[in-house]
C-alpha cells in the first residue's frame, strides 16, 4: 500500500535529488504532499504564513523523508519540518499520526564518505561510521534508540540498520532502486511507536 509523504530538504542543493525520489515514485506519485517544481516560491513570505504551508503539507502524510545534504543543517525549516513529524497533531475531531522519518544521504564528491566514512577492523569487518556534526540533533537522537535493540551480530553488538533506530538512514542510491522498501519499512516503525525511545525536541 503507498504511502502518503512528504520530502525534507535544502532546496540550494538537494532539489534535484528531490526530483529524483519524486520521479522514483512512479504512479504512487499521486501521494506525494510536499513542495514540487511548480510549487509557488515561499522564500518572501513571513515565517507563519511558511509554517502553516508546511503544516497543511505534512499532516496528512504518514512518511516524512529527510534528504540528508552536507549543508543541511544551514536551513531555517528541516529541523522545524522533522520535529512537526514526529508530534500528534489534532485539527477538529481528528488527530494525525506521528510519521515514520526516513533519511536518504545525497551523494556528494562521487560518493557518501563524507557522512558515512567506512573502515576495516582487524577481522576483516567493514565498520560504516556516522558523522554526526553533520545531523540535527533531533535525527542523530532517534538512531539505535530502540528500547530492545534487536542485533544482528550478538557477538559484536551491531544493530539492524532497519529496526535498530526510528529515523534509519540510507544511501540516495539504494532508495531510488527501491523507494516503497525504505518508505514501509520508516512507515511500520511509526506503527510500532512503544519500541523506540523517541526524542523530541521542543514544542511547536
Amino acid at each position: 500500500m503507498a504511502r502518503k509523504t512528504f520530502i525534507s530538504y535544502k532546496y540550494s542543493e538537494a532539489r534535484l535529488v528531490r526530483d529524483k525520489i519524486v520521479e522514483s515514485l512512479e504512479d504512487d506519485v499521486k501521494y506525494y504532499r510536499g513542495e514540487t517544481s511548480i510549487s509557488p516560491n515561499l522564500s518572501d513570505q513571513s515565517t507563519n504564513y511558511i509554517k502553516n504551508r508546511l503544516k497543511d503539507m505534512i499532516y496528512s502524510t504518514s512518511v516524512t523523508i529527510v534528504i540528508i545534504s552536507p549543508n543541511m543543517k544551514q536551513s531555517k525549516w528541516i529541523d522545524w519540518e522533522i520535529e512537526y513529524s514526529l508530534k500528534q497533531v489534532k485539527r477538529g475531531d481528528r488527530r494525525s499520526g506521528v510519521n515514520g522519518v526516513l533519511g536518504v544521504v545525497m551523494k556528494y564528491n562521487g560518493g557518501y564518505e563524507w557522512l558515512r566514512p567506512e573502515s576495516k577492523k582487524a577481522d576483516g569487518h567493514t565498520i560504516v561510521q556516522t558523522n554526526n556534526q553533520f545531523l540535527y540533533e533531533i535525527i542523530h537522537k532517534n538512531r539505535f534508540n530502540e528500547i530492545h535493540p534487536t542485533y544482528i551480530c550478538p557477538d559484536c553488538k551491531t544493530v539492524d540498520p532497519w529496526s535498530g533506530s526510528y529515523i534509519s538512514l540510507v544511501n540516495e542510491e539504494a532508495f531510488l532502486a527501491n523507494p516503497n522498501y525504505f518508505i514501509e519499512n520508516a512507515y511500520s516503525k511509526s506503527q510500532n511507536l512503544l519500541k523506540y525511545s523517541l526524542f523530541r525536541k521542543k514544542t511547536i
